[in-house]
């Protein structure tokens, strides 16, 4: 396994942009299969999910080239509707290709996805919206098989506001008979990025952004060209990142307005935040103040995929805070390893007490999965001497080459790539 090696204490400065958004860029990818024909994806980041994902469709017989950061596919060869186990381990997301492959094609055989152990991420929002629109689902051990001979508009109400069910529903509702309205719809701006990329192939979605989504079916789809919206998690972290080195730095191509939550956070904490369109400027001269208590909630609240970074700042932060975890009861396997840094964290079931501490200091840790690893990352240029952060293929899941984005900012982080006979390579 790759491991990354940093040399922290080294304030962080000068400018970066941001890559494409991971987790709108995949819905993307998987509602391309709705239609027959070549679409192109701009500003889609060389990822590892990107990559399986693309690996998925062309073993249903899609053509796909992923050049620099654009996507060309080729969906007229598509030609199976089985997508592998061993893939759909790999990847939560390809739970994304089932509305897509059933609208299209009637049928699609798939099995329980893999993703990050941070939790319990049940399907069943999924399956109860797809039977609702007319699927028949059959359910043998860990495989699933789904058929229609038909898909037909109706109402659905999520239990919970899912980012992936809401996406799953929109994506095979576009080309079902009649009105779709799904209620208790989650809001995240992937979601509303996914609307825009739907409509300009020719679908007829409202709502996206609010609590109600409506899709009034369409007959068939038309090919076309589309730019993904920038990674608001990725400028998150970087955006941490700077902070709690007591760095300065410019980001750009950012959504602003995707970030509200998190800006308010560092400024409450004496961050120096500044919006101009789409830059974003960070700076922190100064000691960070604790923060008395944040909360994760689905969008338009904090972040979930946000809180192991800004619990790395929290640390440092001059007093107490509490940090309160509402969706993934698994998401404080970064706290242990922030302890081996000298960070004083304790946590009672899904509330985190965090004592801030003037420094950490370098240790070898393991990211347990990808928000974590990029915790980890922060602290480790935070802290005074070497970290040595192992598993790193958890974080090439969401950060184009995270050392080489760190690098750009001043930041001394080497990745060392094991090979044969317990060697290394650096790079």
């Amino acid at each position: 396994m790759d491991k990354l090696v940093i040399e922290g204490g080294k304030p962080l400065s000068g400018t970066i942009v941001i890559q494409g958004a991971k987790n709108a860029a995949l819905p993307i990818l998987a509602a391309s299969m709705l239609v027959e024909g070549t679409v192109i994806i701009d500003h889609v980041p060389k990822l590892r999910d990107i990559e399986v994902m693309l690996d998925i469709l062309r073993e249903l017989g899609c053509r796909a080239e992923h050049n620099g950061q654009t996507v060309v596919l080729d969906t007229s060869a598509l030609h199976s509707v089985h997508i592998p186990e061993e893939l759909m381990r790999q990847m939560r997301s390809s739970i994304f290709l089932m509305g897509p492959l059933l609208s299209r094609f009637g049928e699609v055989q798939l099995y329980q996805p893999g993703g990050c152990a941070i939790g319990e991420r049940k399907i069943d929002i999924h399956l109860r919206g797809l039977k609702a629109l007319g699927a028949e689902i059959e359910e043998f051990g860990n495989r699933m098989v789904c058929r229609t001979e038909g898909l037909k508009g109706t109402d659905i109400h999520l239990d919970f506001p899912s980012v992936g069910a809401t996406e799953n529903l929109m994506m095979a509702a576009v080309l079902a008979e009649g009105t779709t309205r799904i209620s208790n719809a989650a809001r995240e701006p992937e979601i509303q990025d996914l609307q825009h990329f739907l409509n300009q192939m020719g679908a007829k979605v409202m709502g996206a952004g609010t609590d109600t989504i409506t899709i009034e079916g369409v007959e068939s789809l038309v090919p076309c060209r589309y730019k993904v919206i920038p990674d608001r998690i990725v400028t998150g972290t970087v955006m941490v990142a700077a902070a709690a080195t007591g760095g300065q730095v410019t980001l750009q191509n950012t959504n602003p307005d995707h970030l509200i939550s998190l800006i308010h956070v560092l400024r409450r904490s004496g961050v120096q935040v500044a919006v101009d369109g789409d830059i974003i400027k960070v700076g922190c001269p100064g000691r960070p103040g604790a923060v008395e208590r944040i909360v994760t909630a689905p969008y338009p609240a904090f972040p979930t995929d946000l809180q192991s970074q800004v619990m790395v700042l929290l640390a440092l932060s001059d007093g107490i805070s509490v940090m309160k975890e509402t969706i993934f009861e698994g998401r404080f396997k970064h706290v242990d390893e922030l302890s081996r840094m000298g960070a004083d964290i304790r946590v009672d079931y899904n509330s985190a007490v965090i004592r801030g501490v003037r420094r950490l200091y370098g240790a070898t840790v393991e990211a347990t999965d990808l928000r974590a690893g990029a915790a980890l990352v922060i602290a480790g240029l935070a802290a005074k001497g070497k970290t040595v952060v192992e598993n790193v293929h958890h974080i090439d899941r969401g950060y184009d080459q995270i050392e080489e984005m760190f690098r750009q900012l001043g930041a001394r982080i080497t990745r060392f790539a094991a090979v044969s006979n317990n060697q290394v390579i650096s790079g």
